[in-house]
């Protein structure tokens, strides 16, 4: 498949009339993406089964394209001018996929939108993709997902499990940010499709031995 960059930012320029006017009102924002994986550091099997990633459920303060940071414990808000490429559990689930593929060890990964049938569903529920402002003028990015196989045949919960990491950012500009989502979001794309490589297999011998 064709490599995607490892970090995506496009630059929608509106075009501007005399006085400084734009012809297209307010300037369009920047937008983001982030990489999938393509190297895993953890040992997985090679596995003869296929995959449905659902797409991950979410509080609704991060089921945005809008890029998150949180102030305060009890407070969202959201950087101007930029977003990301797609609502940010859908940018998820698309990584997830493509990740599950670069690692080549999963004969078929996909959706069920796309009409995708499988052994195994992973189903996973977001509760954090958010930068997180310290009081020491820190900026910290911090993701978590709460993760469980189901296997199709019984819709018995395979194994659960929670898969977070937390980057500081090089400053709190907004490309800094990015890159410590990206890597924060790495390390549980890594984590993620090792832990369900292992799962699926260790329960498709017991299944199959039973």
């Amino acid at each position: 498949m064709m490599a995607r960059p490892y970090l995506l930012a496009f630059v929608l320029a509106g075009v501007s009339l005399l006085g400084g006017c734009s012809l297209l009102g307010s300037a369009p924002p920047q937008l983001y993406d982030l990489s999938p994986k393509n190297t895993f550091d953890d040992p997985a099997p090679r596995v003869n089964w296929q995959l449905v990633v659902e797409e991950p459920t979410t509080p609704n303060a991060i089921n945005t394209d809008r890029i998150a940071i949180r102030p305060s414990a009890l407070e969202m808000q959201y950087f101007a001018g930029v977003k990301w490429t797609d609502r940010a559990p859908a940018l998820v689930q698309t990584l997830l996929v493509e990740s599950f593929e670069n690692s080549g060890k999963i004969i078929g990964v996909g959706r069920r939108s796309v009409g995708m049938t499988g052994d195994y569903i992973l189903t996973s529920e977001m509760r954090e993709f958010e930068a997180v402002a310290g009081a020491d003028g820190s900026t910290t990015v911090v993701v978590r997902l709460v993760l469980k196989l189901v296997r199709q045949s019984s819709g018995a919960i395979v194994a659960a499990t929670t898969a977070a990491a937390s980057v500081q950012a090089a400053s709190d500009a907004v490309p800094d940010v990015v890159l410590a989502f990206d890597e924060a979001l790495g390390k549980v794309l890594k984590r993620t499709v090792t832990w369900v490589l292992n799962e699926g297999a260790g329960d498709r011998a017991r299944f199959i031995d039973d």
